[in-house]
């Protein structure tokens, strides 16, 4: 059998077997985006966000108030030996709106900033999961290939020691080869374990992260295309982060929340104007109090109500010196913001130029290393070749076979996060991904 199919054979009969599903990738995101914690605390957020952006808004709106008073008095009239008894009922209905409020509309503006920023922090979240479960996805498929290409080095080896046995028996070779297939074979078998615990936990780590048991990924299709990225230079791509990085963007959010936070503090030296409006009307028992000026009365008022600030203990100006302080600090993350992007950008495209150049390299090395195993078993068996020969090719194929199945998975996770770090990952990559699966 070929070794390059033996992954695919070995999962189709697991799933015959009813061991476990096949799974793609995809449906798992559409499974992890409602379990994984981290994301749903993301989803809360953004929904806390939106309603706290929302509340802004209430500062330009007119406010209206009710009160109501309840009233008995007795009162003692020592000179006519009398006591006189009043009970009176009264409510007041109070509205204001504000007219002019520079601060108020500086806030208004800053809340419309913080509904722009919670929609950025949710994208941060969704790109941060597609990466994480992608990762745990391709972690557990190079485990799975890991173990499989050790359980097949296991047999080549077992084989080879029972050659070099039978040769030892009949004379044609010395226990040398036997012993030096016998450590090789020990050593395949610590592999074995080492590679299956590997496995268990990379499936774990799965489980957890989608919240289902016993998940069988699919493998990566070996007639998939691995392409180069879609723009060839890195320039391109650090432009395309400084204009869509999430972080980037949240910085630029945050600095011009900064601006209106100091537009805010400047208007601690402005007036306001409001706008005033009462209605109270006041009942009495019997339609009058004690005395004959307590009568039942309703009273309206339209009021105009200008406040001009003169002197606040200095409060307001080190505010406004806070405030650009504050302002400044917003700039200087925003230069660092999109300093590391340009530098994240840039090292994830380079990654994966040196990812696919990695994979070429290695698909001609296990061509030439399975040339190479050919040749070392033709010359063992005509006596110009030991057994260790044997053993070391076959040592360096199945290695070139593992590093080759990891350097593909590396390569899609680069070219994920090289999307990521352009801030333009989205579930369509995801689909592109998942298409190269076996079906």
């Amino acid at each position: 059998m070929n070794l390059r199919f033996l992954p695919l054979t070995l999962a189709i009969s697991s799933a015959l077997c009813g061991a476990a599903q096949a799974q793609s990738l995809l449906s798992l995101y559409e499974t992890a985006r409602g379990y994984d914690a981290t994301y749903k605390a993301s989803q809360s957020q953004y929904n806390a966000n939106l309603a706290k952006g929302a509340q802004a808004r209430a500062s330009l709106l007119p406010t209206a108030n009710l009160g109501a008073n309840l009233n008995r008095t007795n009162v003692e009239l020592i000179s006519a030996n009398q006591t006189a008894t009043s009970q009176s009922q009264s409510a007041t209905l109070s509205a204001n709106q504000p007219l002019y409020r520079p601060a108020n509309l500086a806030t208004y503006r800053q809340g419309e900033k913080q509904l722009e920023l919670a929609s950025i922090q949710l994208k941060a979240a969704e790109q941060d999961l597609i990466v994480r479960l992608s990762q745990t996805y391709f972690d557990v498929l190079a485990s799975r290939e890991s173990l499989e290409f050790v359980k097949a080095q296991k047999a080549a080896v077992s084989e080879q020691l029972a050659a070099a046995k039978r040769n030892f028996e009949v004379g044609t070779s010395t226990i040398t080869d036997t012993r030096e297939a016998q450590a090789r074979f020990d050593l395949v078998l610590a592999q074995e374990i080492a590679a299956d615990n590997d496995l268990r936990i990379k499936g774990l780590a799965l489980n957890q992260l989608v919240g289902l048991n016993n998940i069988e990924p699919k493998g990566l299709s070996p007639k998939a295309n691995l392409t180069r990225p879609d723009l060839q230079n890195v320039d391109q791509w650090v432009q395309q982060s400084s204009e869509q990085h999430p972080n980037v963007i949240q910085s630029r959010v945050a600095l011009e929340i900064a601006k209106l936070e100091t537009t805010k503090a400047e208007a601690g030296h402005k007036p306001t104007l409001d706008l005033v409006a009462s209605y109270a009307p006041i009942r009495y028992k019997d339609g009058k109090g004690i005395n004959t000026s307590q009568i039942d009365t309703n009273s309206a008022s339209l009021t105009l109500a200008l406040n001009i600030p003169l002197f606040a203990g200095f409060a307001t100006q080190n505010r406004i010196k806070e405030t650009v302080a504050l302002e400044e600090k917003a700039r200087s993350d925003l230069d660092a913001a999109e300093r590391a992007v340009a530098q994240a950008t840039r090292t994830a495209f380079y990654g994966v130029q040196s990812g696919l150049g990695q994979v070429n390299a290695l698909q001609a090395a296990e061509a030439s290393s399975q040339s190479a195993l050919d040749a070392n078993k033709l010359g063992y068996q005509v006596g110009v070749r030991i057994n260790i020969d044997v053993l070391n090719s076959q040592s360096q194929l199945f290695q070139t076979k593992r590093d080759l199945a990891k350097a593909r998975y590396d390569v899609l996770m680069g070219q994920l996060k090289l999307r990521q770090a352009s801030g333009t990952l989205s579930q369509v990559d995801l689909s592109n991904i998942n298409a190269l699966l076996n079906p």
